[in-house]
């Protein structure tokens, strides 16, 4: 494999930290193009001292002159913004685009990396939440790959590999349950930040978090999924399985199953994404089936957590439906981490966002771009109310 120009956008984060640590472990095989960062900026400054990409963005403006001073000196060029973001994916040196930003904000890079002609390695579940037609259809114009990051999406790419042309007859996606497992609604009423966030298997953000633990994580991965594997809604189900071992399933049309197990860990499908199709030898820790002895899997509670539901019916209305869910979800959730909105209240305030917000059938960019501001401003009124 001949050395890959890798741009990280969110270097900074949970997945962009390990990604760095991948190319660390694999230096005649990777380089670091572009770092980028929301507000981490002393993080940024650091890894660009030791990867030396060509570019660093950042997306905070209160940190942008920290970023230039501390690069002074250094043949490191700084940008800003979103602006920044779009310009550093058309670079010739950069061949893979690692999205790991949180939240819509991924959706345009992604769109001008992929008319750039980059392989898209997608840990940015949002941007086929938000537009996931449109981003398919590029994928398919512009003949790229979209290699799925997201442990879930990872596990059905690599259960995928050589069965191209045997029919799906439906995808498991597996769930934790997230610390809430088994609470009924009135068990949830007085539910704080600090209890939403002990997520019992993972270590992710805060805002991913929040989603495990009210479902809309799992609805977000539903709507991904059938626009990355172009699936039928049908054919897409969770089942939630405590363990976390085994990330998901898939079945086919002769009713056979297969499906990808290991410890919870993303380094695996981070790897996985960068390497594609190889599978480099590592360290990382090994499953152990003594240490699993029962692996147990149960339905999802779609009456508890609403989220999940709202996230079906959002995928099955279709135009900027799910542009809307996922703008007014990403609102709420900031609104619960800052105390303003209960944990319930985040699916009620979400529900009342889509239905004020104009249906698109067949939205454009510029149409989702819209939907996105426009879904922002009503739920942070129907928050103020």
């Amino acid at each position: 494999m001949s050395k890959k120009g890798i741009a990280i956008l969110g270097a900074t984060g949970s997945i962009g930290t390990q990604a760095l640590d991948v190319i660390r472990a694999f230096p005649t095989k990777f380089e670091a193009i572009v770092l980028t960062c929301g507000s981490n900026a002393t993080l940024l400054v650091k890894q660009a001292l030791e990867f030396k990409p060509k570019a660093v963005v950042v997306t905070d403006s209160l940190q942008y002159s920290y970023v230039q001073d501390a690069l002074k000196g250094h043949d490191i060029a700084v940008l800003f913004g979103e602006a920044g973001l779009v310009e550093v994916v058309q670079y010739e040196e950069v061949d893979v685009v690692l999205n790991a930003i949180v939240g819509s904000a991924g959706l345009k890079p992604t769109v001008k990396a992929i008319q750039s002609k980059k392989d898209i390695a997608l840990a940015n579940k949002e941007t086929l939440v938000v537009a996931g037609e449109l981003i398919m259809a590029l994928v398919k114009e512009y003949g790229v790959r979209m290699l799925p990051v997201d442990s879930e999406h990872s596990a059905i790419f690599q259960c995928l590999a050589g069965e191209e042309h045997n029919p799906i007859e439906k995808i498991y996606i597996t769930a934790s349950g997230g610390p809430f497992r088994g609470k009924k609604r009135a068990d949830l009423l007085a539910v704080t930040k600090a209890e939403a966030l002990k997520h019992p298997n993972w270590s992710m953000g805060a805002k991913i978090t929040i989603d495990s633990a009210s479902l809309m994580n799992k609805g977000l991965e539903v709507i991904e999924a059938k626009w990355l594997f172009n699936l039928s809604i049908d054919q897409v189900d969770v089942i939630v399985h405590p363990q976390s071992i085994v990330h998901s399933l898939v079945q086919f049309q002769d009713g056979s199953m297969k499906a990808q197990m290991g410890v919870p860990d993303m380094k695996l499908p981070i790897q996985y994404a960068l390497t594609y199709p190889a599978r480099f030898e590592n360290s990382f820790e090994r499953f152990n089936f003594m240490d699993y002895p029962t692996l147990s899997f149960e339905k999802a509670d779609m009456e508890t957590f609403r989220n999940l539901a709202l996230a079906y019916e959002s995928l099955r209305a279709g135009g900027n439906r799910s542009c809307v869910l996922n703008a007014a979800n990403e609102v709420v959730v900031d609104a619960f981490l800052k105390d303003q909105v209960g944990f319930l209240e985040m699916s009620d305030i979400i529900e009342q966002t889509l239905d004020k917000v104009e249906f698109i059938t067949t939205p454009t960019l510029d149409d989702y771009l819209e939907t996105d501001r426009v879904a922002r401003l009503i739920t942070k009124e129907i928050i103020k109310d």
